[in-house]
């Protein structure tokens, strides 16, 4: 079945670029302790249960047998995937996806048990069983295919680079030779900038929010990463940061699940498409990324699983 094809990046990044808000992690000089997004929209977001799913699936058959769907997700990108540490509550874009999911699988949220994934630990986590699905601006691409299944895309995103205001040698990735860039282990933007064609010297860190702590300190020259989460950084740091050049690399993001389960694959397809066609899809965005007012872009297209 193939979804609406049309990519999502530009309302993306002009939603994003609105935020005020940082990812978590260590903050260093990267500004004050961070305030969460405004969740109020998100609020009235429901998705109706199915409580008659059956999936023929062993992972679907130990989360009915244990009552909780594990989510691997993100916790430290606002709109996308964000953990307020005084509540603990999740929300974003990709939260809004898992639901939607969950729901169809039978699962209510309250059934629902995040785990905060680092990226360089997604494909072992999936392997290993210790996440159910995995939902969190997690790239496709043939090298994860290897360990993981994916539903998807659902998203579209793209590679760039962050810098300080005052910056003006940088002005895309064929220009860093030589210079500092940072990203996170295990992240795909990570292994693109360290191409030889590029010439970087790379520092690699556990959380953007390091790499962008360092960037202020000018112990680094650029962050790279999506395009979407650095213009959420660049809006917290208003003044000090920008986002420079055309993005360079396709972010495809999809549902990650254990390798061989078809049979999941296939409902997690299903649960997606029906949510796009029913509107809960553009609802979610627009009440996450698309809050500064971005006009609403269709998917990607993706094939179901057979």
């Amino acid at each position: 079945m193939k979804l609406r094809k049309t990519a999502a990046t530009a309302a993306v990044v002009a939603a994003l670029a609105l935020t005020a808000t940082a990812c978590g992690g260590k903050q260093g000089s990267a500004g004050d302790k961070p305030k969460g997004p405004d969740t109020s929209d998100t609020k009235s977001l429901s998705y109706e249960v199915n409580k008659d799913a059956k999936v023929d699936s062993p992972v679907f058959e130990a989360a009915k047998k244990r009552g909780k769907l594990i989510i691997g997700a993100k916790a430290d990108q606002p709109y996308l995937g964000f953990e307020d540490q005084s509540t603990k509550e999740r929300s974003g874009f990709d939260i809004e996806i898992a639901k939607m999911i969950a729901a169809d699988l039978g699962f209510s949220p309250k059934q629902i048990e995040w785990k905060t994934v680092d990226s360089g630990a997604r494909e072992t986590t999936v392997a290993k069983g210790d996440v159910d699905l995995m939902i969190g601006t997690y790239t496709i691409n043939d090298e994860r295919k290897k360990q993981v299944d994916f539903v998807g895309p659902y998203f579209q995103a793209g590679a760039s680079l962050l810098v300080r205001k005052d910056e003006k040698d940088i002005k895309g990735p064929e220009t860093v030779r030589g210079k500092k860039v940072c990203s996170i282990v295990g992240s795909t933007p990570l292994q693109n900038i360290k191409k030889p064609k590029y010439g970087a010297k790379v520092t690699e860190l556990s959380k953007y929010s390091e790499c962008v702590a360092q960037l202020l300190q000018k112990q680094v020259d650029a962050v790279t990463t999506d395009d979407a989460i650095l213009m959420g950084y660049a809006a917290q740091n208003e003044g000090k940061l920008k986002v420079v050049g055309e993005t360079f690399s396709d972010e495809p993001y999809g549902v990650g699940l254990k390798k061989g389960d078809k049979a999941l694959q296939k409902a997690v397809a299903d649960a997606l498409t029906a949510h796009i066609d029913n509107g809960d899809y553009k609802k979610a965005f627009e009440a996450t990324l698309g809050k500064s007012g971005s006009e609403y872009k269709d998917p990607p297209a993706f094939t179901d699983p057979k």
